[in-house]
């Protein structure tokens, strides 16, 4: 069926279709909204949803019902219709202004009616449309769909098709955003007059190429044999590199051991040109982590740290070298793998700092083997969590994706918050003027068969940052992010990103 097929205007001939599914025995399934920008969380909720039966019809709120104030923030009724109707769990979109959702319960009588999760706990709310549904005999399902974190295309589709559906939804996204490469292009060259502070915990990666040579006749223990290792300095430094790379200035404030790793570090900084302060603390190693491959598989990985709180004298000293460099820099972005170096009283720094000099902030916070949250960044021009980060900082496993960040960018009081969903991409959530409304837009992860994951919300973060303090918006700024992220994770270990592929792959692209 065509999308166009799909949208049905006329509540007779919505009543008409019905007699039809129905003489089919067709369990129907309803769900209504605004679906305004169509990203990973309404697939999961309507994916959940068609599960319910085996037809899904969404009724779909037109213009007249989006309030006058709002309404300029809205995309039209029709691409919105469209929007929904292009998405394979969706059988029919009925649009509607003059009537009332109770009307359309009446008319479709739906086996079962799905709401969000967040219904669950406000159901006075909606207690006149559960009593309608159970009066015909139907069931009220909350959910907001099923939560996961890993890749699961790969099983229906192959890689290529992969690849062009997700460009494709790529171009959607800066199709509708009205971004355009040549936009882009231009906040690429200005990156050059830009200086960017980077700080937080800095971790040297030594990745240790194997061969497999079986199974222990001993023990069930997986026996290789070290071939090859390389060091790559990460962590925040990471950060600082891409900057450099991208060819904006950079400043680095971090911790390092008095060892052979913290000179690596060191020795990486000089030759990148890379301005820093690395501050020696005797009493803890660089974090050094090892990560043991076969292939391009990691098999283990090995972590050499301690990750206490800085002491007050270190502090002092960051802090100190913070406020020489502020007259200077464009914005800061503060890396924080839980490791010691950004502690409350430095945060509270960092904030005043970038009042006082009218700075751009920009947090991340890493919680995979750490505990991290992401809610202590306050009044940031952006944060950026996974989503899973995200649900830990809002102590809230069940609502969706939106209403996760929408929560979170209303907690933290940041003006933009980009929602990292692994290898669904991320969501950009724009808190505009009037804040009852977040704009948001999906953007797809570009990259369907990565190399190596380790490094890509790094490389989103400096793009995301970089192009920001270039006079990019957050949605343009996003876009370059999707693009520097696609880089990124197609090569193995951390190594920056260079301007030149950025702009190669935006004309390409």
């Amino acid at each position: 069926m065509k999308i166009n097929e799909k949208i049905i205007g006329d509540i007779k001939k919505l009543a008409s279709l019905i007699d039809e599914l129905k003489a089919q025995n067709k369990k129907i399934v309803l769900c209504q909204g605004h679906f305004n920008v169509i990203h990973t969380g309404h697939m999961r909720f309507l994916e959940f949803a068609r599960r319910q039966g085996n037809c899904l019809i969404i009724a779909l709120m037109g213009n007249e019902l989006v309030g006058e104030e709002m309404r300029n923030k809205f995309f039209d009724e029709t691409d919105r219709a469209h929007g929904v109707a292009s998405i394979q769990y969706v059988d029919n979109v009925f649009v509607y202004n003059r009537h009332k959702i109770e009307e359309i319960i009446s008319v479709i009588k739906p086996s079962a009616y799905v709401r969000g999760e967040e219904f669950s706990q406000k159901t006075e709310l909606i207690k006149t449309e559960i009593e309608l549904v159970e009066k015909y005999g139907g069931k009220i399902v909350f959910s907001s769909g099923d939560i996961h974190y890993a890749q699961t295309d790969f099983l229906e589709k192959n890689i290529s098709d992969i690849k062009i559906e997700r460009l494709e939804k790529f171009r959607a996204a800066v199709k509708k955003q009205k971004i355009s490469a040549t936009r882009l292009l231009e906040h690429c060259e200005n990156f050059k007059n830009k200086h960017l502070l980077v700080i937080g915990d800095t971790i040297v990666d030594q990745y240790v190429v194997c061969d497999a040579l079986g199974m222990s006749s001993e023990a069930p223990v997986l026996v290789v044999r070290e071939v090859e290792h390389k060091e790559f300095v990460g962590g925040a430094a990471i950060v600082s590199r891409h900057v450099r790379a991208l060819g904006a200035k950079c400043s680095f404030i971090s911790l390092v051991g008095d060892d052979e790793p913290g000179e690596t570090v060191r020795r990486e900084l000089d030759n990148e040109k890379i301005d820093h302060r690395l501050i020696i603390d005797k009493d803890r190693p660089t974090t050094f982590k090892i990560r043991y491959m076969v292939a391009t598989q990691k098999i283990l990985r090995v972590s050499r740290l301690k990750d206490h709180h800085l002491n007050a004298k270190m502090t002092d000293k960051i802090m100190a070298h913070i406020d020489k460099i502020a007259p200077e820099i464009d914005g800061i972005i503060v890396s924080d793998f839980c490791y010691g170096v950004i502690t409350p009283a430095l945060l509270d720094y960092i904030s005043q700092t970038a009042k006082k000099y009218k700075l751009k902030l920009f947090g991340d916070v890493q919680s995979s083997s750490q505990i991290g949250n992401a809610a202590k960044f306050k009044n940031y021009y952006m944060i950026k969590p996974t989503e899973k980060e995200a649900r830990i900082a809002l102590d809230d496993k069940y609502s969706g994706i939106e209403r996760i960040g929408n929560n979170l960018i209303k907690l933290t009081g940041a003006q933009n918050l980009i929602l990292s969903l692994g290898p669904e991409g991320f969501i950009a959530f724009k808190m505009t003027d009037n804040n009852n409304f977040v704009r948001t837009q999906h953007f797809a992860a570009l990259n369907p068969s990565p190399v190596d994951v380790v490094g890509a919300g790094d490389s989103l973060l400096t793009a995301l940052s970089v192009a920001s303090c270039a006079g990019a918006d957050i949605m343009e700024a996003s876009a370059l992010g999707a693009i520097m992220a696609s880089i990124a994770v197609g090569k193995v270990g951390n190594i920056p990103v260079k301007i030149d592929e950025i702009k190669k792959a935006i004309n390409s692209l």
